[in-house]
């Protein structure tokens, strides 16, 4: 029996994938748990139609990711922060603070588990932190640590 597997099944595979089975399996173990469907025309119309709105909606969420990196490019975000002698820092500025007055100042919200530079940052100048928006989509944000007083 062709079926299409509505979840990932281990050792018979993945979501919206067309496979054979046999008539047990299928109506004894597949069907009452919903991991699966017959393949009828119908069921073939809708995974299709489901495949071409998630195609549709990775294409948007792609676009508003770039769209988002352009913005991300203009933005310089500037710390004071306390130094001792020589210039050294008290501590150091966390991804999290980054993340924080990103959305403080601008309203963009970035998780801070995004970002592709890990570290704080612990050193006076300017930093150019990567954060990863979408697959494949990587924006720049630009930081600036000065002494406090200047």
């Amino acid at each position: 029996m062709k079926v299409i597997l509505l979840a990932d099944v281990k050792k018979l595979g993945k979501k919206d994938q067309t496979i054979e089975v046999s008539d047990g399996y299928a109506n004894n173990f597949l069907f009452p748990r919903h991991l699966a469907v017959q393949v009828t025309k119908k069921s073939v119309e809708v995974l299709e139609n489901q495949q071409e709105e998630r195609r549709e909606n990775d294409a948007k969420m792609k676009a508003e990711a770039e769209a988002l990196a352009k913005r991300l490019d203009g933005i310089i975000i500037t710390f004071k922060v306390k130094t001792g002698r020589e210039g050294k820092l008290f501590g150091a500025i966390s991804l999290k603070q980054v993340a924080e007055e990103l959305n403080k100042q601008y309203s963009i919200d970035v998780d801070k588990r995004k970002f592709v530079d890990k570290g704080p940052l612990d050193q006076l100048g300017f930093h150019h932190l990567g954060v990863e928006l979408y697959k494949g989509v990587i924006g720049k944000v630009h930081v600036h640590l000065e002494e406090e007083g200047k």
